[in-house]
C-alpha cells in the first residue's frame, strides 16, 4: 500500500500502535494471576463497547444490509477472532511467562495466509514454506525454555497462545473480506459489539465471577483500551498513508517491546534458545511481511483453480 497522493508518512504512528500491544504483557498477567481469563475478556469487550456505543446504531444498520455470508463472517470474527481467541491468550498468561504469548502473536500473518488460501480461494506458492518453515520452528523455540525437554503447562500453554493467533489470523482474513463492501470502522465496532455477548456467555459456562474490585477496574480500563482500542485505531490510521513494507518493519517494535517489558519490568528469564527462536520468528515474519507486498508475492490473490 502506497501513500496516497503528498500525504505525510505515518510509519511512526505504527510503530506507536505496535509498541502499544507490546505493553499488553504489563496488564495483562497480573490481572491473569488475580481473575478468570473469562472474567478479564468480559470487562475489556464491555469498556470498549461503552466507548463506542455513539457508533453502535451505524455499525448496527451495516450488519442488517450485510448478505448472509458477510453476517457469518462478522459472527466468527466478533465470537471467536474476538472473545474466544483473547480469552485464549489471556489464560495463556496464567500458565506462562508474559513474553512468550505475545511473541508467539507474529505467527499471524503466517496463519492468514494459510487461512486466505483456505478461506477465499488465494493460490498459496511454494516459497511461502521458505518463510513459514523458520517462522514456526522460531515459535518452537521461544516457547520453550528447553525445547528437548518440554513441559505439559509449557506446551499448553504455547498451544492456548497458538490458538489465539489462529483465530485472530482467521479474523484477518475475514475483516478483509466484509471490508470490500462494510466500513472498517464499523467492522470494528460490530467485532467487539459481537464480542460482547459472545464473552458473557463464556463467562456463564465456566460459572467465573462478573464482579472486579475497584482495584481492579483501572487495570481492566487500560487494558482495554491502550493495547486494544487505542492501539488498534492508531494501526488503522497510520496504514493510511504508510508504505506497507514500512509499516511491516515498524510492527517490530510490538515483540522487541514485549521482550523488553517481559526482562526488564516483569523479571522474566528467557534462554539462548529463546531468545534465538525471538529473532527467527521476527525475522521470519518480517521477511514474509516484505516478499507480500513485492510484484511476486507467495500468495496469488485471484483464486486457485
Amino acid at each position: 500500500m502506497d501513500r496516497p497522493g503528498n500525504a505525510p508518512d505515518r510509519t511512526w504512528l505504527i510503530a506507536v500502535a505496535a509498541a502499544m500491544w507490546g505493553t499488553d504483557g504489563l496488564l495483562r498477567q497480573p490481572l491473569a494471576g488475580q481473575l478468570p481469563a473469562a472474567t478479564v475478556v468480559f470487562w475489556e469487550h464491555l469498556l470498549i463497547v461503552a466507548v463506542l456505543l455513539p457508533f453502535l446504531p451505524s455499525a448496527v444498520r451495516a450488519f442488517a444490509a450485510a448478505n448472509a455470508r458477510e453476517r457469518i463472517a462478522l459472527v466468527v470474527i466478533g465470537a471467536g477472532a474476538s472473545a474466544v481467541a483473547t480469552a485464549l491468550f489471556t489464560q495463556a498468561f496464567r500458565m506462562g511467562d508474559p513474553v512468550t504469548p505475545l511473541v508467539l502473536q507474529k505467527l499471524q500473518p503466517v496463519i492468514a495466509v494459510v487461512a486466505a488460501a483456505l478461506l477465499l480461494g488465494e493460490r498459496l506458492r511454494r516459497g511461502y514454506w521458505f518463510f513459514a518453515v523458520p517462522a514456526l520452528a522460531g515459535a518452537w523455540l521461544m516457547a520453550f525454555a528447553d525445547p528437548l525437554a518440554v513441559a505439559p503447562q509449557a506446551a499448553t500453554a504455547a498451544l492456548l497462545a497458538v490458538g489465539a493467533a489462529t483465530l485472530w489470523g482467521i479474523g484477518t482474513v475475514l475483516g478483509r473480506m466484509v471490508s470490500t463492501r462494510i466500513a472498517s470502522r464499523d467492522v470494528t465496532v460490530l467485532r467487539f459489539a459481537i464480542g460482547l455477548p459472545a464473552s458473557a456467555l463464556v463467562l456463564a459456562v465456566q460459572g467465573a465471577p462478573v464482579a472486579v474490585t475497584p482495584a481492579q477496574l483501572g487495570p481492566l480500563a487500560l487494558l482495554a483500551l491502550i493495547p486494544g482500542l487505542l492501539g488498534l485505531a492508531l494501526y488503522y490510521v497510520g496504514m493510511r498513508s504508510t508504505a506497507a513494507s514500512r509499516a511491516t518493519l515498524a510492527e517490530l517494535a510490538f515483540p522487541v517491546t514485549a521482550a523488553l517489558i517481559g526482562v526488564g519490568v516483569l523479571g522474566t528469564d528467557l534462554t539462548a534458545t529463546q531468545w534465538l527462536g525471538l529473532a527467527v520468528v521476527v525475522a521470519s515474519v518480517t521477511a514474509l511481511g516484505l516478499r507480500e507486498r513485492s510484484p511476486r508475492p507467495v500468495v496469488q490473490a485471484e483464486p486457485a483453480r
